[in-house]
């Protein structure tokens, strides 16, 4: 019987490793966001096919005069760790702010700004030209989307697009993790869910954020979009959504808090050591609580049975407040990943993420959320979607801590693509080494 336990315990180990390792494919709000697509292959079509799309542009005909612009030095390696999370969730009214902008309205979240043939001809004059209307809107409104526009339609180019407007690249909020992959190092910037085995799986609204940490402004940028159909990225206002939820509904999460369950490891193979099961446990427990979860430098608790299954080990985050100030406004919005993460809203929806990156959402002593409460907010974050079926060059801004974004399904091959950026004048902090397991294995994840 000892052998035996010796034997299972030995085995429980090596696939731990591979448990771990399937926790941090979760993340706080996305599951497996690598994608194999870009690789150098793909570079060099990308390449291509920008250049036959700027020959065959007018615009850019009439710039062909203009001095050609010397490659930016790469900045791999260089950017400063994301910015720590603003909380300013004390004592808010929830009834007399909602009334407020009831009363006082919103308004439009999003600026469009298509280029015309001119427009293009000026290259990165035209954002410098612009770049006070571009902030102003963004910084007050929330979001600017440049369609039609060439000079974005290569890495390169995306990057020489945020850097005229200035904005202050950083890393991913869960970099640490070795999971975040880029699309493009030298020019910082990120993969975004283009791989096929997620193609069929719904990305909800959340922001880009953790309780730790939060990146303050986003640039999402098409390089192609789904060459079949879907893939369409999406967006929503977090004052709009905290202005239309029921005030019963807001001041029940916001009294009780909530916790965020980012990844499940079911563990009931540990039953064949009979009397030693519980030592297995603890086993297990401690090796994610220490090998792993530290690498997302985020605060997780490791809890079994907190879904009602004693054999699961969740990892969840801390209690948090689903509304918050912004930190420019000062004006409360909806800064919660809820309608990414409760469990029954993806039960309903099309997931094709396996039982290890589910996640779930639940009140701050993880008591269940009820489904009247999810269906109410599923139904209201919906009203406010805005689907933005974006070609090559497209580029979306994003002012984090008040737009959600999500991504609908999609079919056949599609690349999309982040940058990150930080305000600019917070404390520059340590970045902690990337796993290079984690890495290792996002490798042979298709």
């Amino acid at each position: 019987q000892n052998r035996r336990s010796q034997s299972v315990l030995k085995m429980g180990a090596r696939l731990s490793v591979l448990a771990a390792v399937s926790l941090t494919l979760v993340g706080s709000g996305k599951a497996f966001l690598q994608s194999p697509l870009m690789k150098a292959t793909q570079m060099r079509k990308l390449s291509q096919q920008a250049t036959s799309s700027r020959r065959a542009t007018p615009a850019l005909r009439m710039a062909l005069s203009m001095p050609l612009m010397a490659p930016l030095p790469s900045i791999e390696g260089q950017l400063p760790d994301c910015p720590v999370t603003k909380w300013s969730n004390d004592n808010i009214d929830i009834a007399a702010e909602q009334a407020k902008y009831q009363k006082e309205g919103i308004a439009e979240s999003l600026l469009t700004i298509t280029a015309t043939a001119e427009d293009n001809a000026k290259g990165l004059d035209f954002f410098i030209e612009n770049k006070e209307r571009i902030m102003q809107h963004m910084t007050q409104n929330g979001a600017v989307v440049f369609k039609n526009f060439d000079m974005s339609k290569d890495p390169e180019g995306f990057r020489r697009v945020w850097e005229t407007l200035e904005f202050a690249p950083c890393l991913d909020p869960i970099h640490s993790s070795g999971l975040r992959s880029f699309l493009s190092a030298k020019d910082g910037i990120y993969e975004e869910v283009n791989k096929k085995s997620l193609a069929k799986h719904y990305i909800g609204l959340h922001n880009e954020s953790t309780f730790k940490k939060t990146a303050t402004y986003g640039a999402f940028v098409c390089f192609s979009p789904a060459t079949v159909s879907g893939g369409e990225f999406f967006i929503a206002d977090g004052a709009k959504i905290f202005r239309d939820l029921k005030q019963e509904v807001v001041e029940d999460l916001y009294g009780r808090g909530i916790r965020i369950s980012v990844s499940n490891l079911d563990l009931g193979f540990l039953g064949v050591l009979g009397p030693m099961k519980e030592k297995g446990m603890d086993f297990f427990k401690g090796l994610v609580a220490t090998a792993v979860a530290p690498k997302f430098d985020m605060d997780l608790d490791m809890i079994y049975g907190a879904d009602g299954n004693p054999d699961r080990l969740q990892a969840i985050e801390h209690k948090q407040s689903p509304i918050n100030r912004h930190p420019v406004s000062g004006s409360p919005v909806w800064f919660c990943n809820v309608h990414n993460h409760a469990r029954y809203l993806r039960d309903r929806r099309p997931c094709s993420v396996p039982e290890v990156g589910m996640t779930d959402v639940y009140y701050g002593n993880l008591e269940k959320l009820p489904s009247d409460t999810l269906d109410h907010i599923n139904d209201v974050s919906n009203k406010h979607i805005q689907n933005l079926a974006m070609e090559p060059g497209d580029v979306l801004l994003i002012d984090n801590y008040r737009m959600l974004h999500g991504r609908q399904t999609f079919e056949g091959d599609r690349l999309h693509a982040v940058s990150w950026f930080r305000k600019g004048d917070e404390e520059v902090l340590n970045v902690a080494a990337p796993n290079p397991l984690n890495a290792l294995i996002n490798q042979f994840i298709k």
